[in-house]
């Protein structure tokens, strides 16, 4: 499948970045754990795109995602979340990262641009991950808030 070359190992981020980089584009980045595909993951994603010229995604392993969400999660594996993920346009690659917390992501990537939802404020954003970001030069845009389109609304509708 060819959204498969999309998928950058974490030990090749570095030099993804540095191609990035080379070729003067500026990188937008953002990370989560999309577990469950739905429309406000794909609007803020082709939101995010739009902030620069390219998208790395970055995805919570499976074992933080069971630590970030509880047990049951997450529902799809990290591969194949990294897979759909893959899939969209809006998104130029996809690094799977097994912590709880993206400093390392952060660090490794150093994007121009750090996007995160508008369930966000700059305050509740985790301030270690703003701190490797703006280190770096990037600068932090904070999408709006799509109302109705969360995974967990998804998960508890399913198992009504």
């Amino acid at each position: 499948m060819i959204f498969e070359r999309k998928l950058v190992a974490f030990s090749e981020l570095g030099v993804w970045r540095r191609k990035i980089r080379e070729e003067g584009l500026r990188l937008v980045v953002t990370n989560g754990c999309f577990d469950l595909l739905h429309p406000g993951h794909v609007s803020c994603l082709a939101a995010a795109r739009a902030e620069g010229d390219a998208l790395m995604v970055g995805v919570n392993g499976d074992a933080a995602v069971r630590f970030l969400k509880g047990t049951g999660r997450p529902i799809v594996q990290a591969v194949d979340r990294a897979l759909m993920l893959a899939g969209l346009q809006s998104v130029d690659g996809v690094c799977i990262f097994t912590e709880i917390r993206a400093m390392t992501f952060l660090e490794e990537v150093q994007p121009d641009i750090y996007v995160k939802g508008g369930d966000y404020t700059l305050e509740t954003l985790d301030q270690e991950e703003r701190r490797v970001v703006e280190k770096h030069g990037g600068r932090i845009v904070l999408l709006p808030f799509i109302p109705g389109h969360s995974t967990t609304e998804l998960v508890q509708k399913i198992t009504r």
